[in-house]
């Protein structure tokens, strides 16, 4: 990586903190010492893990705002921590790699990775990457919710069961967005009819036991036996987180 003396890289926009925790998951020391120096002058915090363990026993007592982390680590790849990150929380990940095969890039992005660099990289580059990734970054909690491996991300409009992305149609997200409102509470029959298809006029209400039963093929593990998108009889359905 080559740190010679850079312009520094204005924040084109307001990011998620006056001193943002950049998490560096890298066993090459030298990284990590050239990363510490750079991005702290550009206004990060910068703690370190140098293994897996490591990082995740920095994960589960101290929340950071991003995760730079390297494929290769000592005791395992970081493709499957990025895997864990993303399933469990919306803190973005940038994966690093001295590889540039096809392979490794999609994997990642696949599983959830936000962003994705190859050794060598510039410190102006990097910079400019971690703050684009933090502009994307909801500022809190407040739209995502978390029903079992289910994350639904209300203002990006995004739904993940566990690492994988599911696709939901507009309608079927409306539904969704409106469980999630009164989550562990009824949303009736009527309420959720009003709400979504108000004005249209529909030949019957089966149309919402259509969207209901597709969310559930698509969320549930078990379709035939919801655990979380569970029918009220008579009243109307509730999501159990």
């Amino acid at each position: 990586m080559n740190l010679e003396a850079l312009p520094a890289v204005p924040p084109p926009g307001p990011v998620s903190s006056p001193r943002p925790v950049v998490l560096v998951v890298e066993d090459e020391a030298s990284y990590v010492d050239a990363l510490e120096v750079g991005l702290t002058s550009e206004g990060f915090t910068v703690v370190a893990a140098s293994t897996l363990r490591a990082a995740r026993q920095r994960l589960a007592g101290h929340p950071v705002d991003v995760v730079l982390l390297d494929v290769m680590l000592p005791d395992g790849s970081g493709i499957d921590l990025c895997r864990d990150i993303t399933a469990s929380s919306s803190t973005p990940v940038i994966m690093v790699s001295a590889r540039s095969e096809e392979v490794d890039v999609v994997l990642g992005l696949e599983i959830g990775a936000a962003d994705y660099v190859t050794k060598p990289f510039r410190l102006r580059e990097l910079v400019a990457r971690l703050r684009v990734v933090l502009r994307r970054a909801p500022p809190d909690d407040e739209d995502v919710v978390r029903v079992g491996e289910v994350v639904v991300d209300l203002a990006r409009r995004t739904v993940r069961r566990g690492p994988r992305v599911v696709e939901l149609s507009r309608k079927e997200f409306d539904l969704l967005a409106l469980l999630c409102s009164r989550l562990g509470h009824v949303v009736t029959r009527e309420m959720a009819l009003d709400t979504l298809w108000w004005g249209v006029d529909l030949n019957d209400d089966r149309t919402l036991d259509t969207h209901v039963k597709r969310l559930r093929q698509k969320l549930e593990s078990d379709p035939g036996a919801p655990r979380h998108l569970v029918t009220v009889r008579g009243v109307g359905f509730r999501l159990d987180p």
